[in-house]
């Protein structure tokens, strides 16, 4: 039987899965990511993976998403949050402890690409995966295919500037590594809780704020919904896909799949958008599944 594993590697966790060649979930367990040690998350990678062989009996092909990229001039990780793994060699060190090859795609990628096989974008030709949460990553597949480019930044939407910014928006807002009133900044979950907390005064969490249940966490929302909005019209205005899966923490909240697109046509050259928005899925499980299928030809 062909079997392939899928790893999600996260900054707290190590997520494996492995399916069959026709997506049969066939076992999925979770370990906490060795901290900020490079070579012990090689080990526990490379554990779990004779592991998960062991119990099912056979070799599979390995898959990795990773909280970053493979650098096409050194071949070492770059722009990982898992600040560990960057300047690394992490799919060469991989192969030598395996003693075969594996892929390696960004963990926004791998989110994208499951969703495009048999999530919320299947069927579709151009999906684009937004990960809304700690940070604000996306992925891009058309075809089935994950779409990586020529710097291997495909679908960093998040590291731009937020589109046609309000007044308020131009007083300089910033968070991680994405750089000052940049998209990251204004919709990962510390953006929403800190534009909540500098127009109120209030210091709440994400899912208390997208309760909307005063006047004031209304008003939060309804200017996180059109940032949300500026955000993805600019990039349907390029991309043009035929659907956006929403993943990531902050996508269970119910009111932005009605709402962005209310909004987002204001933005967008077009008499009419198709674009659908829709929630993922696949869940948690969307990044270990994209990771596994890697290898599968759709």
């Amino acid at each position: 039987m062909t079997m392939h594993i899928g790893i999600d590697l996260g900054g707290t966790k190590i997520e494996i899965a492995a399916l069959s060649h026709e997506g049969e979930e066939l076992l999925r367990t979770r370990r906490p990511a060795p901290s900020k040690n490079y070579e012990e998350t090689v080990r526990a990678i490379v554990d779990l993976i004779g592991e998960v062989q062991h119990k099912l009996g056979h070799p599979g092909t390995v898959g990795i998403g990773t909280p970053g990229v493979v650098s096409r001039k050194t071949g070492l990780i770059k722009n990982a949050y898992a600040t560990a793994l960057n300047d690394k060699p992490f799919k060469s060190d991989l192969e030598t402890a395996l003693g075969r090859p594996i892929k390696i795609a960004n963990d926004g990628n791998c989110f994208a690409l499951s969703e495009a096989i048999d999530g919320a974008g299947k069927g579709a030709e151009i999906v684009f995966g937004v990960i809304v949460g700690t940070g604000c990553g996306g992925g891009l597949v058309i075809d089935q295919h994950v779409i990586e480019g020529a710097n291997s930044i495909a679908a960093e939407w998040g590291h731009n500037p937020l589109p046609s910014p309000d007044e308020h928006e131009l007083q300089g807002f910033s968070y991680y590594q994405g750089g000052e009133n940049n998209i990251e900044a204004y919709l990962c979950g510390a953006g929403l809780v800190h534009d909540h907390l500098r127009s109120t005064g209030e210091s709440l969490t994400a899912p208390e704020i997208a309760a909307a249940d005063t006047p004031q966490k209304e008003q939060t929302m309804q200017r996180y919904e059109r940032r949300m909005a500026k955000a993805l019209g600019s990039l349907i205005n390029i991309i043009d896909p035929h659907v956006i899966v929403l993943g990531g923490g902050l996508s269970n909240i119910d009111r932005l799949y009605e709402n962005v697109p209310k909004y987002w046509g204001e933005y967008i050259f077009s008499d009419h958008v198709e674009t659908q928005f829709k929630r993922n899925v696949h869940g948690d499980s969307s990044g270990v599944r994209g990771a596994a299928w890697l290898w599968v030809d759709h």
